[in-house]
């Protein structure tokens, strides 16, 4: 049986465990997912590297750290319902989808939704249901979700994502305007919501009824 390759055990060890990331869950995921699958092809040298990568229509893949960071704070046990807004690519839902039971994603830009469909399905990650439309609404319809990851920037968490999550689950999101975003943590307790700030990072806007209009970014 082949063992997790070289450059995604280089890139974990270096740039992941490195920084704090020690959910071991997550750890063995971010080795066994071909990051090299989820980029355009001229950008697959660099897929390991870190850093954000661009993956057409003026959309980016998030850095590897990033990734398994906003994957561990939702601290998933395998049972999990995830909603994930911005499927991009498709590689945080392809690593979700390995650390949780049934993962939605939506996805604003629909020819970005139809190749990450494709993308999942090819390479075998069958718990993965990808929507177009608009992700800063939620899918109501699938909630309530223990899990949220938002993998855009929005002025504030959306009514609409923390009215989805179920007792005691986690939103996790870039929040902040265009110069200065952080990335939080909402917890959901009873009707109230606790939120934490993480660490300041950058994204691209979340565009959607609840996210950032064209004309204010």
């Amino acid at each position: 049986m082949k063992g997790p390759h070289p450059e995604l055990v280089k890139m974990v060890a270096e740039q992941i465990e490195s920084r704090g990331v020690h959910d071991e869950r997550v750890l063995e995921v971010m080795r066994s997912v071909p990051r090299w699958e989820f980029v355009p092809q001229e950008m697959r040298g660099s897929a390991t590297e870190d850093r954000p990568l661009p993956i057409g229509n003026g959309q980016t893949i998030s850095q590897p750290y990033i990734v398994a960071l906003m994957t561990e704070l939702l601290h998933l046990q395998g049972d999990e319902n995830i909603l994930e807004v911005g499927t991009g690519s498709g590689y945080q839902a392809a690593i979700l989808s390995r650390l949780a039971s049934q993962i939605n994603t939506v996805e604003f830009i629909p020819s970005l939704a139809i190749d990450a469909q494709e993308r999942l399905t090819r390479l075998g990650y069958a718990n993965v249901q990808v929507h177009q439309g608009d992700g800063s609404v939620g899918l109501a319809e699938f909630s309530p979700y223990d899990g949220i990851l938002v993998t855009a920037a929005c002025p504030s968490a959306p009514p609409a994502l923390l009215d989805q999550l179920a007792e005691g689950g986690r939103l996790i999101m870039p929040v902040g305007g265009r110069w200065r975003k952080e990335l939080q943590c909402w917890q959901k307790q009873g009707t109230t919501f606790e939120s934490e700030d993480i660490l300041p990072v950058a994204f691209v806007p979340l565009r959607g009824t609840q996210g950032w209009k064209e004309s204010e970014w």
